[in-house]
């Protein structure tokens, strides 16, 4: 099926957060939207532009229009959760959300293409500089690519990192250690994918394969995205796990730890006007 709008993405949503208990990461909520609706992998990874999904994008405007409707509620760390006022709900009708939330703001966005109104949530505003920094990294030569990723993990507190790409190693691409709390180490080896695409889950297994009695931990990271099939490889039970990093917490990253990445703060002045002051002068 195809991805529905936004609009009716609002109770799928809505019911994907009930059942993850009430709160969910944006991961979660994806995964479990494409649950509900019965998306296939190629569903799900079909892009809509740069990096970002049909559903992540149009999740976004689902989760900013319940947001201003006063459904849901989102945390500093990007955990979304019910409000009392969502949890009142089991169904809601979008065109009452719709209205609501219109009347809130009656500006247009330019180009009418995926919503009727300006202000916009936090997790919308960064799409425009998420894009555009993968954009630049996409663009970067593989040997470049693979120093960022290891400049990025010595950033992260890895120890002792090493590219070996070069020796075409088995899909192996760097290797390094990391400790925690000074107590405990893994040796971790790495992989770097410049990819337009969905990462699957038959390159996972073959990461594993290589990584297999040479470290603890492996690490991919990718431009683009992983598939459903592919997160669950990497954590299958038994096998030597993986951790992901797609696209957009790799630009994530690179703006935590300023990489390549300046952030300019903006102070904004707002004149109250004492109407009451005037009247009694």
């Amino acid at each position: 099926m195809p991805i529905p709008k936004y609009d009716d993405l609002f109770n799928p949503l809505l019911q994907a957060v009930r059942n993850l208990g009430g709160s969910a990461s944006v991961a979660e909520q994806e995964d479990e939207v494409a649950t509900i609706l019965k998306l296939t992998d190629a569903e799900v990874s079909e892009i809509h532009r740069g990096n970002r999904t049909k559903l992540s994008y149009r999740l976004a405007w689902a989760r900013n229009y319940l947001k201003r409707y006063g459904a849901l509620d989102n945390s500093s760390r990007g955990v979304w959760a019910l409000t009392s006022e969502g949890q009142k709900h089991q169904t809601l009708n979008k065109d009452l959300v719709k209205k609501f939330v219109q009347s809130l703001d009656r500006d247009v966005v330019g180009g009418g293409n995926e919503t009727d109104h300006v202000d916009v949530s936090d997790e919308l505003k960064d799409i425009d500089w998420e894009d555009k920094l993968l954009a630049v990294v996409k663009a970067m030569q593989p040997d470049a690519f693979e120093r960022l990723c290891q400049r990025l993990l010595r950033e992260s507190g890895f120890i002792q990192v090493e590219v070996t790409g070069k020796t075409n190693d088995g899909g192996i691409d760097g290797k390094g250690v990391v400790r925690i709390g000074g107590l405990l180490s893994f040796h971790v080896i790495f992989q770097c994918k410049r990819y337009q695409g969905s990462v699957s889950s038959p390159l996972v297994r073959d990461f594993r394969g290589a990584m297999v009695g040479r470290a603890d931990k492996g690490l991919l990271i990718t431009t683009g995205t992983f598939t459903k099939d592919a997160r669950t490889e990497a954590q299958r039970d038994g096998a030597p796990p993986i951790d992901l990093i797609d696209g957009e917490a790799l630009v994530e990253k690179l703006k935590e730890l300023r990489i390549g990445v300046q952030i300019k703060e903006r102070i904004v002045e707002e004149v109250l006007i004492d109407e009451a002051y005037f009247q009694n002068v």
